[in-house]
């Protein structure tokens, strides 16, 4: 994150709202423009984030009344619904699939935190079945275009945790990523811009309650919010022009007026960001992976048991303390989305597991036994140096044994993460593991034919052929 943070200044006639810039490269960057890892990145997050919805269909029991919800609605057959089939209108479609984006929390993420492609592709995929076609190398640039202006902002404002960033940045990168599927000219971009902004809402509250569905599925809301907008400017509905940098605009009114312009501007067009987005090894919020990093290693160095261990302290800093809290809730939680959201769960479950996967985060394994036990162990201890400020921070355990021994180990080189990124070879592994959780099987020679698909994506005639062959 940028250290040199300005007040906000209305937008006046001498200095244009930011939303212009974001229009411009939205609708004049060609796929040439966009360097090779960030093409290369957009592939493998259409691929990352449609397997994730798919594995969602059936291991994310709720998602099954939402689906419904969206049937009940009816309407034109426009666009697909992942894992359960059927056709629904391409803002249905982008609500439901939106909702199973992020119920597995397995979905892609900023270095910085929170997550783009779950807002970006189901409102992308949507649109694009909706006008009939879309060629590989334009769903490749608005992915990619999406990607990099959710970066951007995230990268250069001053985050107080109260608002969630997801979806209220993500709801603005996805509306400019809809546009571009749309071709909407530059007028009407800047329109979607403003009218995905009155629509930017939630809040950290889905994540420090416990107990609630909600904060797996609120990609669904930024998702149909993104589609919506797209789809009223297309229909030359005028948006604020000013909805970024105006006296009441997302700045001023949701961070304190206190972002740095320039850095969000800088290269702007010229230099993509999006290379930087990060794929998950392990199904859970990204502030528990450095600890369950450590905890893994630590067992596995040290060749230590479950039974071994008297005690496990986690450092924590400001966010991650609320990972911890109420600690009693934390240790057992009772809904798998809180487990993902629980740092003494998820540190138990690679303590006896040495890892953790999708089936540790079912109903019938928040039961288990062994892993309750070393839950009950863990304490958190409060760690300023652990806050979150700009990247994602590395977790530091303690864990004291029964014979007296102290171990500490910090969670760096995260697997996914900067340090260790993942490569194609582990992003289709991933795909195809998360296929196979469909709840309507999927063939496996359509998951093959997919997956090339997807691997030579700038070369198809129609990305949308992905969603024909997968429900």
């Amino acid at each position: 994150m940028s250290t040199t943070l300005q007040p906000k200044t209305p937008a006046t006639k001498a200095r244009q709202d930011i939303a212009e810039d974001f229009a411009r490269i939205t609708v004049g960057t060609r796929f040439e423009d966009i360097d090779e890892a960030s093409r290369d990145r957009a592939k493998q997050s259409i691929m990352d984030t449609i397997g994730v919805m798919i594995a969602a269909s059936s291991l994310t029991p709720k998602v099954r009344a939402i689906t419904d919800l969206t049937l009940e609605m009816s309407g034109r057959e426009e666009a697909s619904i992942l894992g359960f089939g059927g056709k629904v209108p391409a803002l249905n479609a982008a609500f439901v699939n939106g909702a199973m984006a992020h119920c597995l929390d397995f979905d892609d993420h900023a270095p910085e935190g929170h997550h783009p492609s779950s807002s970006i592709v189901p409102a992308t995929f949507a649109l694009a079945e909706r006008r009939g076609t879309l060629s590989g190398k334009e769903m490749i640039a608005a992915t990619a275009i999406g990607h990099d202006m959710f970066l951007r902002i995230r990268r250069n404002v001053t985050w107080k945790q109260d608002w969630h960033l997801t979806t209220i940045v993500g709801v603005f990168s996805a509306a400019a990523a809809a546009a571009r599927v749309m071709g909407l000219n530059h007028a009407q971009t800047v329109s979607a811009l403003g009218i995905a902004g009155n629509q930017a809402s939630g809040t950290m509250e889905l994540a420090y309650g416990t107990g609630s569905e909600l904060r797996g599925m609120y990609a669904g809301f930024v998702s149909k919010q993104a589609t919506l907008a797209a789809l009223m400017a297309e229909r030359d509905i005028v948006g604020p022009g000013s909805m970024l940098e105006g006296p009441a605009g997302f700045f001023q009114t949701y961070l304190d007026g206190v972002y740095d312009r320039n850095g969000i501007l800088a290269g702007l067009g010229q230099d993509f960001t999006g290379h930087a987005v990060q794929f998950k090894a392990w199904p859970s919020c990204g502030l528990t992976h450095s600890y369950i990093h450590a905890m893994a290693r630590l067992m596995a160095e040290r060749n230590l048991t479950p039974n071994d261990i008297e005690k496990i302290v986690v450092h924590v800093g400001d966010f991650q303390e609320r990972l911890c809290t109420p600690i009693e809730d934390r240790r057992a939680p009772k809904v798998p989305v809180d487990a993902k959201f629980s740092i003494p769960y998820c540190v138990a479950v690679a303590a006896v597991r040495g890892t953790v996967g999708l089936a540790d985060f079912t109903e019938d394994a928040l039961t288990n036994p062994e892993v309750l036990a070393v839950a009950e162990k863990i304490t958190a201890q409060p760690d300023p140096s652990g806050n979150w400020a700009a990247r994602l921070p590395f977790g530091r355990i303690t864990v004291t044994t029964n014979d007296g021994q102290t171990f500490e180990q910090i969670g760096d080189n995260v697997p996914g993460e900067s340090e260790a990124p993942m490569d194609w070879t582990y992003i289709e592994q991933k795909f195809r593991e998360a296929v196979s959780f469909s709840i309507n099987p999927v063939p496996a020679d359509r998951v093959d034919r997919a997956v090339a698909l997807i691997r030579d994506l700038e070369n198809a005639d129609d990305a949308t052929e992905i969603m024909r062959l997968l429900t």
